[in-house]
């Protein structure tokens, strides 16, 4: 079991009773997935790029990743449906709590002038989406193997029904929400 699960399963779920009024632990949020996707847009041009973002994901993540393919043609970006052009990975379980605990403890505070993460970034059912600029910032990554710098989304889906909930569980589990 891991560290981050650990701490749920024995502060923070308690908190969240108390604090929300729940009837039954059950009722406490829960982070559900992680979806780390990478948009690769110059994949369109050069197919190469595609497979070292793959390899990048896969390193971060520990899982392989998924190709995605574009929906619509858009003639102004040469994009024709069906091309490939990102990837993404789904994180349940074990994986999902070790990438939390290590995006939370190790990746984010070496954001560059790193004050802590939007408090906006709700969706209104308690699912919260982090832009990350550059892949450099996670421990497994290697400056000198990368090519080009990716940013990529990572999309914390929880439980939670509000947004209130939702923040509340991810800062007790240690995200560093700005002040």
């Amino acid at each position: 079991m891991t560290r981050l699960k650990e701490k749920y399963n024995n502060d923070v779920r308690k908190s969240m009773v108390e604090k929300f009024d729940y009837s039954s632990i059950m009722q406490a949020p829960r982070v559900e997935k992680i979806v780390i996707n990478m948009g690769v847009g110059e994949a369109v041009s050069n197919t190469k790029n595609l497979d070292k973002a793959v390899e990048e994901l896969t390193l971060i993540s520990g899982q392989k990743p998924v190709v995605t393919r574009a929906k619509k043609s858009i003639a102004a970006f040469r994009l024709r449906e069906g091309m490939p052009i990102g990837t993404k990975v789904t994180l349940r379980g074990n994986r999902m709590y070790d990438f939390l605990d290590k995006l939370v403890t190790v990746s984010l505070p070496r954001v560059r002038d790193f004050r802590g993460v939007s408090k906006n970034a709700f969706d209104g059912r308690g699912n919260y989406t982090l832009g990350v600029k550059e892949q450099l910032i996670f421990p497994e990554v290697e400056y000198d193997d990368v090519d080009k710098v990716r940013g990529m989304d990572i999309v914390i889906v929880t439980s939670a029904n509000t947004d209130e909930e939702a923040r509340e569980l991810l800062g007790q589990m240690g995200m560093p929400f700005q002040k």
